[in-house]
């Protein structure tokens, strides 16, 4: 972990990026304040450098700007960096787990094999819950994770996401077709597409709330279930026990790391 005396002077910006599997989320962040954020999929990267070129150029207080990235895929960080060093001119990127530290504490016997955007996406889930509470993030995986009432993260569920689900039964089977998921509108599928939807979309619902089930009897409470990632709003469809929708929920997680790191003085500011 770097260290680096805090200066004084106005107060630090920057921009916020979430390196996952298959999108890419950005956003500014300055006055203390995470600014509305944007995602790219894989088929949008291209538009990357002008967003990374125009959100460093609209930062505040120039000498005293950061990028500050959470990944979970070292080709993409490895991709991104070289844009940023294009298209942020004088930028150091700063990964959280290798430069700061993520910003909550992990109860598990391995925290630095933990997947830095569920710490990131725990820590700003807490922060909103303010006690015991489960992180749904419905992306490539379907991370279900558990913080404790003192804002401990205590380790989780992954299971296979809502794209992946589909595309494996489309590329590991011979006839069932690649069905891009909507809400299922009937009961039981009396079709093959619409038969898919309501076994990936309710199965994970289903499996969802097995899991809180067990993480609930476990700390003899129901927690406040949060939905983050890229299919969310997908899910928020079905699951009626969730209590909050955040798709930028790692975002505010970066910024955490990033306000912590400051007030630690890990970072110059």
């Amino acid at each position: 972990m770097s260290v680096i005396v805090q200066r004084p002077g106005p107060p630090p910006s920057a921009l916020l990026i979430d390196i996952g599997n298959t999108r890419v989320g950005m956003a500014a962040w300055y006055d203390g304040r995470v600014r509305p954020s944007r995602r790219l999929t894989l088929e949008q990267i291209e538009a990357a450098p002008a967003w990374l070129s125009q959100g460093w150029k609209d930062l505040p207080e120039p000498s005293r700007r950061h990028v500050v990235i959470s990944s979970v895929s070292p080709p993409r960080l490895e991709a991104l960096a070289r844009l940023i060093a294009e298209h942020c001119e004088e930028a150091e990127p700063v990964l959280i787990g290798r430069d700061i530290p993520p910003p909550i504490e992990a109860n598990v016997p391995e925290p630095e094999k933990v997947g830095v955007d569920r710490l990131c996406s725990a820590a700003a889930a807490y922060r909103q819950a303010n006690r015991a509470c489960v992180v749904a993030s419905f992306g490539t995986a379907l991370t279900v994770d558990m913080v404790s009432d003192d804002g401990i993260f205590m380790g989780g569920a992954i299971l296979p996401g809502m794209e992946l689900s589909a595309r494996a039964l489309h590329e590991h089977t011979a006839l069932l077709p690649h069905v891009e998921l909507t809400r299922p509108q009937e009961t039981w599928g009396t079709g093959t597409v619409e038969a898919i939807k309501v076994g990936i979309v309710c199965g994970l619902r289903g499996a969802l709330r097995e899991i809180v089930e067990r993480y609930a009897a476990h700390i003899g409470k129901w927690p406040v279930v949060v939905l983050t990632g890229g299919d969310a709003e997908l899910a928020s469809e079905t699951v009626d026990f969730a209590d909050a929708v955040i798709p930028d929920l790692c975002i505010r997680g970066i910024a955490l790391a990033f306000e912590k790191a400051i007030a630690r003085a890990d970072l110059s500011a």
